[in-house]
C-alpha cells in the first residue's frame, strides 16, 4: 500500500481580522500582535503543540476556531504538534468504547482540510510513553491547591461532587503540560479563556529549570498565539456542540448541511442585519456565510436585506455548501484508504516517540537521574 497520498493544495482559509485588528491592553494580546509578525519574518523559530480530544466529527465551529490556523501556521513554515488526546476520553465511556473510530475519523478531518502529515507531526497521546514518564516530576512541581484552581478542574468540581472527581480529571493540567513540553513546543494557539491553562504549565517549566537547571534551560516557557477565531453558535442558538446536534459536521453532506441550515434559528425581524449583540442567532448565521464567502458580514447582511430569514438561509446554505465541496472530497478519498490513515498515524507517532525520548533522557540527566 502507498503510504503518501499527493496533498492537495488545503481549502483556502477564511480571511479573519488579524490579531493585531483585535487586541487590547493585555500583556498577552500585546505579544500575540509580535508573535504574527515574528512567524512571518521567521516561521522556523516555532514549535506549536495543538491537538483535539477523539470525541468525534469535527465541525465548522472547529473549523473556523481552530482548524484553518492550524494550516495557515503549517503553510507558512512553522513546525506542528497535532496530539490526539485520547487519555482524555477515558472518563467518558460512549467515547472510549469507539476510540479507534473516533481517532480515524479526526484524522480525516485533518487531511480532509489540508494537514499534511509530511508537515505536522500527529500522533496519540497514550502512544507515547516518554511524554507520559513526565508527568510524574511535572506533579512535584505543583501543589493539589494549584491544580484545582484549573478552569477545566473547577468545572468539573463544579457540577458534580468532589469526592467523584477522578485522579485523572484532577491531574489533567499536569497531562497537558507534558503535551505540550515534551517536544518543547514554545507557541500555544489558545483562547483568553484558554490563559490560565497556558500559565500553569509555563510555571511548571519555569520552576524544573529553576530546580533542576545548570546553566541552560530544558523547557521553554511557551507563548500563548490568542486566537481571534469569530465565535460561531449553533443551529439552536446555543453553543455550537456535537453532543447537542447542532453543529455542522465537516464530514456532513450538502443535504444534511442544507436541512440542519433550514432549521436554525432566527428571530421576527425579516430585516436582515449584522448585529451580534442583539440579533445572536441571526449574526451567527451571517457570519458563517460571509467566512466561507471572505466578506464583510455586513455587506452579506446588506446584500440580503429584506429577502428575511429564508434567503439568508439560503445564502448560508450556497456559502458553506460551497465551501466544503473539496473538504468532503478529499475526505471522501482518504476515506477509502484506511491503510494510509493507519499509516500516517504510525509515522507519527514514531516521530513523537523520538523527541519524546529525547526530551526524557534531558530530564533524567538534569535531574541526576540517567541510570
Amino acid at each position: 500500500m502507498n503510504t503518501s497520498l499527493d496533498v492537495e493544495q488545503p481549502v483556502r482559509p477564511a480571511r479573519l481580522p488579524p490579531p493585531s485588528d483585535l487586541l487590547g491592553v493585555s500583556t498577552a494580546q500585546r505579544r500575540t500582535a509580535s508573535l504574527e509578525e515574528s512567524i512571518r519574518r521567521d516561521p522556523g523559530r516555532f514549535r506549536v503543540l495543538t491537538g483535539d480530544r477523539p470525541t468525534g466529527l469535527l465541525h465548522l465551529g472547529h473549523y473556523f476556531g481552530t482548524l484553518h490556523n492550524r494550516v495557515r501556521l503549517q503553510n507558512l513554515g512553522v513546525e506542528m504538534f497535532l496530539v490526539i488526546a485520547d487519555y482524555q476520553v477515558l472518563t467518558d465511556r460512549d467515547v472510549a468504547d469507539h476510540l479507534t473510530e473516533h481517532v480515524e475519523g479526526l484524522i480525516l478531518d485533518y487531511l480532509a482540510i489540508g494537514i499534511d502529515p509530511g508537515r505536522s507531526t500527529i500522533f496519540a497521546h497514550s502512544a507515547i510513553p516518554a511524554l507520559n514518564q513526565l508527568l510524574l516530576p511535572f506533579l512535584s512541581l505543583v501543589s493539589v491547591a494549584e491544580l484545582s484552581r484549573n478552569p477545566t478542574v473547577k468545572d468539573e468540581i463544579a457540577h458534580s461532587r468532589q469526592s467523584s472527581v477522578s485522579g485523572l480529571m484532577f491531574t489533567y493540567p499536569a497531562h497537558q503540560a507534558a503535551d505540550i513540553l515534551f517536544c518543547k513546543a514554545n507557541l500555544v494557539p489558545v483562547g483568553q479563556d484558554q490563559l490560565p491553562h497556558l500559565e500553569l504549565t509555563r510555571t511548571i517549566a519555569r520552576r524544573f529549570n529553576d530546580r533542576y537547571g545548570t546553566g541552560a534551560a530544558v523547557f521553554p516557557e511557551p507563548d500563548a498565539l490568542l486566537s481571534t477565531a469569530p465565535l460561531l453558535l449553533g443551529t439552536d442558538g446555543t453553543k455550537m456542540s456535537k453532543s447537542r446536534g447542532n453543529a455542522i459536521a465537516l464530514a456532513a453532506s450538502a443535504d444534511e448541511t442544507a436541512k440542519l441550515i433550514r432549521g436554525a434559528k432566527t428571530d421576527a425581524d425579516r430585516h436582515i442585519t449584522y448585529d451580534p449583540a442583539t440579533r445572536a442567532e441571526v449574526s451567527s448565521l451571517v457570519l458563517l456565510a460571509a467566512l466561507c464567502l471572505n466578506r464583510d458580514p455586513r455587506l452579506v447582511a446588506e446584500d440580503i436585506g429584506a429577502g428575511g430569514a429564508a434567503a439568508l438561509k439560503r445564502t448560508v446554505t450556497e456559502a458553506v455548501n460551497e465551501y466544503l465541496a473539496p473538504i468532503r472530497k478529499r475526505r471522501a478519498r482518504y476515506a477509502q484508504e484506511r491503510a494510509y490513515i493507519q499509516q500516517v498515524l504510525r509515522d507519527g507517532i514514531e516521530r513523537a516517540n523520538t523527541v519524546a525520548e529525547t526530551t526524557l533522557k534531558e530530564v533524567r540527566t538534569a535531574m541526576n537521574a540517567l541510570y
